[in-house]
């Protein structure tokens, strides 16, 4: 398992995380977060080549604004 990074913010209905793994993000990727249940789906990659953002859609929008401050893993 890969990390994906930490949820800083939320926009739109979405998960903002700035992308810590190693390889290039993925759209269509299913992230978890640290007790494996399911958290979402990458459905954007934006920002600067170096360092990009990821959008993450959650599974459940009822607890996106929870979400902020969660760590989240590449399945």
């Amino acid at each position: 398992m890969q990390r994906v990074g930490t949820v800083s913010r939320t926009a739109q209905g979405l998960a903002i995380v700035r992308w810590e793994g190693d390889d290039d993000p993925r759209i269509g990727t299913s992230v978890v977060d640290e007790s494996l249940s399911a958290a979402g789906r990458i459905v954007d990659v934006f920002g600067p080549v170096d360092a990009p953002y990821v959008a993450v859609t959650p599974k459940d929008r009822a607890k996106l604004a929870s979400m902020v401050g969660t760590k989240l893993y590449a399945r």
